[in-house]
């Protein structure tokens, strides 16, 4: 193989295949003898040093393994995934997937836990015509809130609390056939026996306390983090003492807004195109 084919600096998904190729040629190993240990064939890892194929997780660990380089593929990777997203972002999803509870207040679109995969493309896409992000970052974040959606549903599920800005209902994304999927999507995700959801409707003025999307979440040794963005950045606070009174605006919101029934009445009835 021609080393000048692949420019480490065109890409990270090129810089991880030279990194690959590099270790591998300082070893004397050729691509069959790393692939033996790794569990892929030469082809596959020739497809990954050339940055033709972009590396999975389990192929990132698996160097590492094969190579010893401790975290520094797995690393890498989740650089190379996550390149799209705001700071702290990352972080944040890490602590998710573990949360014993999960709070958030959503302003404007569907939170990602709860979006049909039609609703994120539709989202990504206009991302993409916008050159926000490229269709590879696109691509990254529909598979991304797939992964997000899951912890949903591992053992023992998480409590979940959302409340959802009449903003992010009324707003819409997609043609009808999005919406109304969309709306079903909430439906479902409120009738789940560990999860609550209420809209904070446009009435509530100030009585709203928050202005921007918020995440707290509870994990199992009872320790709270919270997660909050702007445009441009965001910011995962992980000092109980700051997280504590967002923690009680959170369940001021929560008294304020319509219970479940009224929420999901409200649902309903712009789903069925009633007033």
């Amino acid at each position: 193989m021609n080393i000048k084919e692949l420019d480490p600096d065109s890409s990270p998904q090129a810089a991880f295949g030279a990194r690959l190729r590099r270790l591998r040629g300082e070893r004397g190993w050729t691509q069959d003898e790393l692939g033996d240990r790794m569990g892929y064939s030469s082809t596959h890892l020739s497809s990954i040093e050339t940055g033709r194929k972009m590396p999975t997780l389990r192929l990132a660990r698996r160097a590492d393994a094969a190579l010893g380089t401790g975290d520094t593929f797995e690393r890498e990777w989740r650089e190379m995934r996550h390149g799209s997203l705001l700071e702290g972002f990352p972080e944040f999803l890490e602590h998710e997937g573990r949360a014993a509870e999960i709070r958030l207040y959503e302003v404007g679109v569907m939170p990602g836990l709860l979006q049909t995969p039609a609703y994120a493309s539709v989202l990504a896409e206009s991302a993409v015509k916008r050159g926000a992000i490229t269709p590879d970052q696109a691509e990254e974040r529909v598979s991304l809130i797939v992964e997000r959606q899951a912890t949903l549903v591992r053992t023992p599920p998480p409590m979940v609390f959302v409340v959802l800005d009449e903003s992010c209902i009324r707003r819409p994304v997609g043609g009808p056939a999005v919406m109304e999927e969309q709306f079903e999507r909430l439906i479902e995700f409120a009738e789940q026996p560990n999860t609550v959801l209420q809209i904070a409707p446009f009435d509530m003025g100030a009585r709203r306390p928050f202005n921007l999307p918020l995440y707290i979440l509870t994990m199992p040794d009872r320790s709270l983090m919270s997660y909050a963005e702007s445009v441009q950045r965001g910011h995962l606070e992980r000092e109980s003492t700051s997280v504590v009174p967002l923690l009680t605006a959170y369940h001021q919101l929560q008294a304020e807004a319509p219970s479940q029934a009224a929420s999901v009445t409200m649902i309903d009835q712009l789903r069925k195109g009633t007033p």
